[in-house]
């Protein structure tokens, strides 16, 4: 799809039935552990639509990979040629790049690949992926714009104790142990749906994963990967947008393929807020609801991440009175709430707390940029809810992370377009 810049949104309730789109946040990473075979690797429930996911499958493309696009939902890669180990790329990055550089080192023993990029979320550093490759034995260094690892003799086993829980640390973790000599233990992971979800991919393709809870991951590491067919498993992201929306909008939507286990935290807090939610096998069905305030703080999983964070500002913005939102780990992301004040939002910072001083949702329609996706996807929420026409510019930051936005959104009754 065409990258959007402007998009015009109008007050709508929310309506109808929904079916949610393979997890970005696990599709990507399931994208560079395909890097590990040369065997085919066939992805289903993958969101082809996606700018990050067309993005990855453009660099796949370049290091040699032969990708196969089938419809809106499947993807199929394979190796007709050796690949290249340097990612040679010029256009817009995205932090995934730490990932290929991982699988390229551990499959190759050397790897460079662009600098990383994607959202700009406060203070985000690579030193965690430095430090991991370098205690599996690699050689790691920065170079005309790109991070450069060898390994000549191969990656080695090692223990990897991990400062903080770092989503990406521990992916990146794990699929470079795959293929190093020897039991590798990652202490102190983020298991989160993603990482598990990578996990059955990869010992599908033969890896030895064990993994016992937050406390470490064990890779017991093999000589090579075979393919492997996996289904990419629904956007808990996606899924807190639609069931936010339609509260904020007094709205009544089915979500189908609705992740329960990995929300329960979520859910908790917005029902304990006023959502009026109903489970139906596998599908959510929220019939609206009241917004009341939240007081919530950001953490690892099975806690709140903070991705959820400025949804949930939009919530705060349609209740009436005070809504609390902490976030430790990128405390620079409220920057969303200053676009959010363009439309009449009443907010301070208060240290690492944002405070938001909710007014029943008493917004007016302005033009406002996308800072980032998840801020882009909650002045979305706020434009269905607010008074007259919104314009957000940057809108393309949206579409890095929903799949097939525009046609759901419609499709639930909205008046959007692109400009």
């Amino acid at each position: 799809m065409e990258s959007v810049e402007r998009l015009l949104v109008k007050p709508a309730r929310l309506e109808g039935t929904v079916t949610l789109g393979g997890a970005k946040n696990s599709a990507l990473r399931l994208l560079a552990a395909s890097l590990l075979t040369p065997e085919r690797v066939s992805l289903l429930n993958h969101p082809n639509q996606l700018l990050d996911a067309q993005v990855h499958l453009d660099m796949l493309r370049v290091l040699g990979k032969d990708v196969s696009v089938i419809g809106t939902d499947q993807v199929v890669l394979s190796e007709s040629t050796a690949l290249k180990t340097c990612l040679t790329w010029n256009d817009r990055s995205i932090r995934n790049t730490l990932l290929i550089l991982g699988a390229l080192v551990t499959r190759f023993g050397e790897a460079r690949v662009p600098l990383p990029g994607g959202c700009q979320l406060g203070d985000r550093k690579y030193d965690l992926h430095v430090m991991l490759l370098e205690k599996l034995g690699a050689e790691v260094f920065e170079e005309g714009g790109y991070l450069c690892a060898t390994a000549a003799k191969g990656l080695k086993r090692a223990d990897i104790h991990l400062p903080i829980r770092s989503t990406g640390a521990t992916e990146n973790a794990i699929i470079a142990s795959c293929l190093a000599s020897g039991t590798t233990r990652i202490w102190n992971p983020h298991i989160r749906p993603e990482i598990l979800d990578l996990v059955a991919m990869l010992r599908s393709m033969g890896a030895n994963i064990e993994v016992f809870g937050q406390e470490h991951v064990k890779v017991t590491g093999v000589e090579g990967l075979s393919g492997t067919e996996h289904r990419v498993i629904p956007d808990n992201m996606e899924a807190i947008t639609w069931l936010i929306g339609a509260v904020m909008t007094a709205g009544e939507v089915e979500i189908r393929d609705f992740p329960y286990r990995d929300l329960e935290v979520v859910l908790a807090h917005l029902k304990a807020a006023g959502a009026a939610l109903y489970r139906a096998d596998d599908a959510l069905l929220v019939r609206g609801g009241t917004c009341y305030p939240v007081e919530i703080s950001t953490g690892p999983h099975p806690g709140i991440n903070s991705d959820v964070q400025p949804l949930l500002a939009a919530w705060g913005a349609r209740a009436l009175g005070e809504s609390r939102i902490t976030d430790l780990r990128f405390p620079g992301r409220y920057g969303y709430a200053q676009e959010m004040a363009k439309m009449g939002l009443r907010y301070e910072i208060v240290g690492d707390m944002l405070v938001i001083h909710g007014a029943g949702g008493r917004l007016a329609g302005a033009e406002v940029r996308a800072l980032d996706l998840r801020a882009g996807a909650a002045l979305t929420l706020c434009g269905l809810m607010a008074e007259g026409e919104t314009v957000i510019t940057d809108a393309w930051q949206i579409f890095r992370g929903y799949d097939r936005f525009l046609e759901k959104l419609r499709g639930l009754g909205a008046d959007v377009q692109s400009i």
